[in-house]
């Protein structure tokens, strides 16, 4: 996610510089044309700065899921939601910073009202306010300005331009001292609370990366089974005439069988649509607590053996020879 808010930082800037800035040069516009080059883009930036960012659906679901056997902590998801705000800002401050520098939009938007008197000849008396408003406004514009005579134009541009910079200088202190504050300052004080929240907001991304790729895998292996077994069914129709003697050395057939006693495995006990729907739904509804067992006959405690349709679990149970050795059962999800 970094490396995407840096390469959104060097668009915008790149983005700028391709821009084609054209001012209206008019009174009643000026303003918010150049306002507008100097905030608009930079909330469409940092709108997709969140769209961008994955962990915006992670801070969603733990926040509108429902409580179940685990608890939600509010301070989490304020980390979460200031860590995705942090890098959305990337992009937007590189784009004020860069217009600000350029003086551009600030030329255009102030001016008509910037106070230009000492950059004016005597002969502006005889013009009315309105006629110095208009005049003020078509500064930017070289090809409209008709005013040589009594206002110097480029005199008046750099004094404009020299405003503008000034004020990207100090919007870049500021977010340096804003940024410094929170990155530095801040963990001095709340050390133990910001390890514990920034934990946790990892925890949480790492479970949901986790959970994706296990049912991935686990629609791998359920398709795989569920083709395998659709051909063997539809083998046992077709007249054994027809079928051509096939040789397999034992090498094939071993390296057959662990594949499908891997694919079984992955499966996880769960071979039914009604089944894997009912696990779904409980992961939604009633995430597991956080707490770790050793042993499967307190699987419940993780919120995993609610599943009263799960038969093939129970046959392996009860088909399992009672012995004086004890032994353990790990969960493997």
């Amino acid at each position: 996610m970094n490396g995407i808010c840096g390469i959104m930082a060097l668009a915008s800037a790149q983005m700028y510089s391709s821009f084609e800035f054209t001012c209206p040069c008019l009174p009643d516009y000026n303003y918010a044309y150049g306002i507008g080059i100097l905030i608009v883009p930079p909330i469409w930036f940092f709108l997709l700065g969140y769209v961008l960012n994955n962990n915006i659906s992670v801070l969603t679901e733990e926040w509108k899921r429902p409580v179940g056997k685990r608890r939600k902590d509010p301070a989490v998801l304020r980390y979460m939601f200031s860590s995705m705000t942090q890098r959305a800002l990337i992009a937007p401050a590189v784009w004020v910073a860069v217009t600000l520098m350029d003086g551009k939009s600030f030329l255009c938007a102030f001016s008509p009202t910037t106070d230009l008197s000492e950059f004016l000849n005597e002969s502006h008396h005889s013009l009315s306010k309105k006629e110095l408003l208009k005049l003020q406004a078509r500064i930017p514009c070289k090809d409209v300005f008709d005013g040589y005579e009594i206002i110097s134009r480029e005199a008046a541009i750099r004094y404009i331009r020299c405003l503008s910079q000034a004020c990207g200088w100090t919007f870049l202190m500021v977010i340096t001292i804003a940024a410094f504050l929170i990155r530095a300052i801040r963990p001095c004080f709340t050390q133990a609370a910001f390890l514990k929240t920034k934990y946790w907001s990892h925890y949480i991304d790492t479970e949901r990366k986790l959970f994706d790729e296990t049912c991935k895998e686990h629609a791998k292996s359920f398709a795989k089974v569920c083709i395998q077994q659709y051909f063997e069914s539809i083998s046992g129709e077709i007249v054994p005439q027809f079928q051509l003697p096939t040789k397999k050395g034992k090498g094939n057939k071993d390296d057959d069988g662990e594949k499908q006693k891997s694919d079984e495995e992955k499966l996880l006990g769960i071979r039914k649509e009604e089944d894997m729907n009912k696990v779904l739904w409980n992961w939604h509804t009633c995430k597991p607590a956080l707490f770790l067992n050793k042993h499967a006959e307190d699987m419940n405690m993780n919120g995993h053996a609610h599943l009263d349709t799960l038969s093939l679990s129970d046959e392996l149970y009860t088909q399992t020879p009672m012995k004086n050795t004890a032994v353990a059962y790990y969960s493997k999800v």
